[in-house]
């Protein structure tokens, strides 16, 4: 199966949190560490853990920290397609508190690939699935020549602006910036799926619905799991497009899909645990 995604990538520093401080307040961290994350790079990984490979269409900035997301993204598995751009990468904050949730602080513009970038579009002919998190309306309709497009409501602006009709909308009932009227978006053969964390989520297509719960990881003899949600929703739409590509129905793709979202929110950051195809095979 061939995959893509288009999107943006943040260098990220986790931080874990008692809690997250209230205005005016200064908390300590227990455990910190950095690497490459942003939706685009934890969807894309995701998806080559299950497809085998993946291609990253993205941008970086024209700094160190756009070189060591590139080598890190590389090293996880992924073929990096980056424009540079004349400034710096962007990067972020994440909290990461007791109750395993994540906070996040981004500094800087958000980097997102351009269609006249010159990069390698050609490779997104016939491809099975294109999952886009950002770029501008010429990068969507490059994305548009996969078999399957499954977008994220956090790039609605640009869907919007591209005219592009996409096959799967995917959003959260839980973040006003990923909230979206399915009524009056796309066509009315567009798969709109709403997450809501761990507590499951709905969906919605051509007058047919439905809704799920997600799995819980957490052995009930290991209360004290490590677990942080951030890329969750990342890895669930990733896995969502690739159990669609793959041809499953959409309550076996959701199902795979809320699997995968599990798995990562009981690791620690978005790669340690995720979705593997090993993982299905060993069921």
């Amino acid at each position: 199966m061939r995959v893509a995604v288009v999107g943006h990538v943040e260098w990220v520093t986790f931080g874990l949190v008692d809690r997250v401080p209230r205005a005016g307040e200064i908390v300590n961290t227990t455990e910190t560490w950095e690497e490459p994350a942003g939706g685009g790079a934890v969807a894309a990984v995701q998806l080559a853990k299950l497809a085998g490979a993946c291609d990253l269409f993205t941008a970086f900035g024209d700094d160190d920290v756009g070189e060591k997301s590139e080598q890190g993204l590389t090293a996880l598995g992924l073929t990096v397609h980056a424009a540079i751009r004349d400034d710096k990468t962007r990067r972020a904050v994440a909290m990461i508190d007791h109750g395993n949730e994540r906070t996040i602080v981004t500094l800087g513009e958000r980097l997102e690939p351009h269609g006249a970038d010159p990069l390698p579009w050609d490779r997104l002919d016939g491809a099975d699935v294109a999952y886009v998190t950002a770029g501008d309306p010429e990068a969507f309709a490059a994305a548009r020549r996969a078999r399957l497009l499954v977008v994220t409501s956090r790039a609605l602006g640009s869907l919007v602006a591209s005219g592009v009709k996409p096959d799967v909308l995917v959003g959260s009932s839980r973040d006003e910036a990923e909230a979206f009227d399915s009524g009056a978006l796309a066509s009315p053969t567009t798969l709109f799926v709403q997450t809501a964390g761990l507590a499951g989520g709905t969906w919605e297509r051509d007058g047919e619905d439905g809704r799920w719960k997600s799995p819980s990881f957490i052995e009930d003899d290991d209360p004290d799991t490590p677990a942080d949600a951030y890329g969750a929703g990342d890895s669930f739409a990733a896995a969502l497009a690739y159990g669609l590509a793959a041809g499953s129905p959409i309550a076996d793709a959701i199902k795979l899909a809320a699997r995968a979202g599990s798995a990562c929110a009981y690791g620690r950051g978005p790669y340690t645990s995720q979705l593997t195809m090993a993982d299905i095979d060993a069921d």
